[in-house]
């Protein structure tokens, strides 16, 4: 989306990277000071820093509210992100994780592990990083397979919205799967996966925020080095290929990025809604720029800032942070449809 004035564009982006970068910090604190308990500043401060503060204090702040809104970042960066690398790479503005389906897969490969293989059943400090690296690894595999499958059908469907209907009717026949999955599973396997299906943002463990950082750093990282492809592509594809562009090896490194950054929230935190189709679009419209110089760094900021705040929301009105981002999408997904019915 783009305006005619290039000044206009200039003095629109010299404000808005400011107010994203100061309001994403002071999201964050906001996250850490609230709560069932309200905290003041200092005390919260102290307990970062190491200052003398109570036990129960430090162990809120530090165990519980700071963990949390890592992961709020981490979870909101990298889900934004893959939907605009799907939105470009299929040409699709309802292209996402969740949409197309890809979220489903890694579900099914969590699934498979946790009622197939039992892995969250393994124990200890060795088990947790095993169970967390099988669990991590099973939603990669997931999210790969059902990636190529709507990548395939998409080079020989150039319909969007059959791609879309596509891509619902796989995420309705994974859910029957893992419906299957469940009534054949023994108790224990099938309380385990229960527990996973009501994962949040709270649920993470120490040892899977830390596979959660590097795994969404290294998809981060590859999403900025498809910047060149992915604005090569807008021009599509025979341009893109007469310009020198290596489609086959773009496509490897976008989708080793999804799979990255969707498949590795799905499995640690859940699906999480529609955040990854909205944001996107909510960071070209803000901006008036289709450049992914401009919008992957945007799509980062803003992304975490709306998990951060979808938090906050949640902390105050008592309500899953997959309900709020799931309602976020809706009212984007009507816009869209509106707006491109002729598709």
């Amino acid at each position: 989306m783009k305006t005619t004035d290039p000044i206009q564009v200039k003095k629109r982006r010299n404000w808005l990277w400011p107010v994203l970068c100061l309001a994403l910090p002071a999201t964050f604190i906001g996250d850490l000071l609230t709560g069932s308990s309200a905290l003041p500043l200092p005390e919260v401060w102290k307990a970062l820093t190491g200052g003398d503060v109570t036990p129960e204090t430090r162990t809120i702040v530090l165990d519980i509210r700071l963990s949390k809104a890592l992961v709020a970042f981490l979870a909101g960066a990298a889900v934004s992100v893959s939907g605009l690398l799907m939105q470009t790479l299929f040409r699709n503005p309802l292209a996402g994780p969740y949409v197309l389906g890809i979220s489903s897969g890694a579900s099914l490969g969590a699934a498979l592990y946790v009622l197939g293989a039992g892995g969250l059943a393994l124990t200890g400090t060795a088990g947790n990083l095993l169970g967390s690296l099988g669990l991590a690894g099973a939603a990669w595999i997931g999210c790969a397979l059902l990636l190529a499958l709507i990548s395939s059908v998409s080079h020989r469907i150039k319909d969007i919205m059959i791609v879309l209907i596509l891509g619902m009717m796989l995420s309705s026949g994974i859910d029957a799967l893992v419906q299957l999955l469940q009534y054949s599973s023994d108790e224990a396997a099938l309380k385990s996966y229960i527990i996973w299906t009501m994962g949040s943002l709270s649920t993470v463990t120490p040892v899977q925020l830390g596979l959660l950082a590097a795994s969404v750093l290294l998809g981060l990282l590859l999403a900025v080095r498809a910047i060149k492809p992915l604005n090569l592509l807008l021009l599509g594809e025979s341009q893109a290929r007469s310009m020198g562009l290596n489609l086959a090896a773009s496509r490897r490194l976008v989708y080793t990025a999804t799979i990255l950054l969707a498949g590795t929230v799905t499995a640690f935190c859940g699906p999480l809604g529609f955040i990854g189709l909205a944001v996107p679009h909510l960071v070209r419209f803000i901006f008036q720029e289709a450049d992914h110089r401009i919008l992957v760094p945007g799509t980062i900021l803003t992304g975490s800032l709306l998990m951060l705040c979808c938090d906050l929301i949640s902390k105050a009105a008592a309500l899953p942070v997959n309900v709020l981002t799931s309602l976020l999408g809706i009212p984007v997904v009507i816009g869209i449809v509106l707006k491109n019915r002729n598709l």
